[in-house]
């Protein structure tokens, strides 16, 4: 249940007292007019489902990444794993290197954080490796290593796009600014609609709730503009794309 409640937080609170103050305002002074809703809806409604389109695409395409970060990360160790000429202490090295590869980068989009120099000295890793024994590798599985180090290295830059880089803050904010005034415009024009004589009840019922639907819109789209945080419902599950998977889960 839980879950569910992400949705309300402090802007939910800070909407419903701007309501509240609108509904005291107009209920005291009788400050109604009727004006056409279209253009505040366009306002409010066209840049709200354009940033929650735009943050629905980013988890899409972090989702595609994390798979190929993941099948990247496989397919080097296969093709590690069947060079015959490595001794098996080697070959365990080398998981380790890319175990190790795998659990920084989730730990890095599980953080705050922006800095990646520990994620590239174990990419490093890798070419060192690869460069110590290139006598034990042949020269066709160094090409394909080195391949599809090319797709794991651009797997990971994406990511690190994603995670560093949020939909443009400008229309974020501008999104905010009209939800929060949109009660302040909407509240005298529901009264003269409704009927001035009608009970406030009424009124601060549709104005509550039509309030909480547009900041609970905003808040759906600021929690899945980032999909890492697991803060959202619909936030990723970082740990089914480890490369150890199977260890983690139990």
């Amino acid at each position: 249940m839980n879950k569910y409640l992400t949705i309300i937080n402090h802007r939910t609170l800070i909407s419903f007292v701007i309501v509240l103050i609108s509904l005291i305002y107009v209920n005291k002074y009788g400050f109604i007019y009727n004006i056409d809703l279209t253009l505040l809806s366009i306002a409010i409604i066209f840049p709200l489902v354009f940033n929650i389109r735009g943050s629905f695409k980013r988890r899409e395409k972090a989702l595609e990444h994390l798979s190929e970060f993941r099948g990247a990360l496989m397919t080097l160790h296969y093709y590690f794993m069947s060079c015959s000429k490595l001794s098996e202490n080697d070959k365990d090295k080398i998981s380790g290197i890319l175990i190790e590869i795998s659990n920084k980068l989730i730990n890095h989009l599980n953080n705050s954080g922006s800095n990646m120099d520990e994620l590239d000295k174990s990419t490093q890793k890798v070419f060192t490796f690869v460069m110590d024994n290139k006598v034990m590798i042949s020269r066709r599985i160094i090409d394909k290593i080195f391949r599809f180090m090319n797709d794991l290295h651009v797997s990971i830059e994406n990511l690190n796009g994603i995670h560093v880089h949020r939909t443009p803050i400008s229309l974020k904010a501008y999104c905010k600014f009209f939800i929060y005034i949109f009660p302040i415009i909407y509240t005298p024009t529901i009264v003269f609609q409704v009927g001035i004589e009608s009970s406030m009840l009424v009124t601060g019922f549709i104005v509550l709730f039509t309030q909480f639907i547009l900041i609970s819109l905003y808040n759906i789209q600021d929690d899945l503009e980032y999909p890492f945080d697991k803060i959202g419902l619909d936030d990723i599950n970082l740990e089914i794309f480890q490369l150890d998977r199977k260890s983690t889960s139990n």
